[in-house]
Formats: C-alpha cells, sequence, structure tokens
C-alpha cells in the first residue's frame, strides 16, 4: 500500500496576496524649503517666487517628491501650492511631508488599486513574511478593502495562518 502525498494547501482554495508587489517603486527626493527661508525664519513672496522660477526643477523629473520644511517657520499655504505646481508636470507622485510620509502615501496608493471583486467570497492569505519589511499600516489597509468581500481573511503563510476574520 503506497501513500499518496496530497498538498492539502493547494487544494486549499487560499489565495495569498503578497503587498511586497504594492511597495513604492522608484526615486524620491525631498524638497526643503528652508533653503528659500530669509534668514532661516521669514518667507519673502516676491524673493521666493523669483527663487523658484531659477530653480532646476529638472532633478525632480519622474521622481517621487516629498515637500517640507525643516525650518521652525511658519510657511503660509500658498507656498506649498506654488511649489507643486512646478512640479506637478514633471514628478510622479507629490506629498506634503517628509519621506516617510511619501512613502506611505504611495504605499497606501498602491494598496488602493487592489480590486477588491478579485476576491470576492475567496480564502485571502495576506502573506506575512518575505524580504521587504512591510509596514502595519499596510497590513490594515489591505484588510480594510478586503473584508467586504471576503469569505474568509488570514494573516501569514498558507501552511501556517491566524485567522483574522470570517464572514458569519
Amino acid at each position: 500500500m503506497a501513500d499518496t502525498l496530497i498538498n492539502k494547501v493547494a487544494e486549499s482554495g487560499l489565495i495569498t496576496l503578497d503587498l511586497e508587489k504594492y511597495v513604492p517603486k522608484g526615486e524620491t527626493e525631498v524638497f526643503d524649503l528652508k533653503d528659500f527661508l530669509f534668514m532661516g525664519m521669514i518667507l519673502k513672496e516676491k524673493d521666493f517666487r523669483e527663487a523658484l522660477k531659477k530653480q532646476d526643477w529638472e532633478k525632480f523629473r519622474n521622481k517621487n517628491v516629498a515637500i517640507t520644511c525643516t525650518a521652525d517657520a511658519i510657511i503660509p499655504v500658498w507656498a506649498y501650492m506654488l511649489i507643486t505646481s512646478y512640479l506637478q508636470p514633471i514628478a510622479n507622485e507629490i506629498v506634503l511631508g517628509n519621506k516617510k510620509d511619501l512613502y506611505k502615501a504611495i504605499f497606501l496608493k498602491n494598496i488602493s488599486s487592489i480590486n477588491a471583486k478579485d476576491f470576492s467570497d475567496k480564502k485571502i492569505v495576506i502573506k506575512g513574511c518575505g524580504d521587504t519589511p512591510i509596514d502595519d499600516f499596510a497590513y490594515a489597509e489591505a484588510t480594510r478593502i478586503l473584508m467586504p468581500v471576503a469569505k474568509s481573511i488570514m494573516y501569514g503563510e498558507p501552511c501556517s495562518t491566524v485567522p483574522v476574520f470570517k464572514k458569519k
């Protein structure tokens, strides 16, 4: 009598979602307003506008850009809007904040592209291990998107999962 090996994972109907494929790609740059402040504290509109006209914007072409001010200064809203107006035609993504804020915003945007209908009434395992560390917010967002349609959601690997959600 020969024992037949059965791959129970393959027969389980589990669908693995790997969040690594949604990790932001591409180069990032930071546009720091501190370099445009008078005495490191004050934004003078006329000087600022002139400096922006002379700025080499090409260094931001096809990059993801975080707009920030690392100086302790009060920056008027229109200044961020003006910078955005220069960056929008050439940059991939633009976020007000630091590099970490930029990474998170792009990651969330990428996750939002998940077509939930593809996972309708499916048993989903959101992959928990990989070569790239994935932040907690990404797992929470994927769960939020998939919960309304999934039959169940688990975390981990198909051979060792932690139940997260099961439709009643």
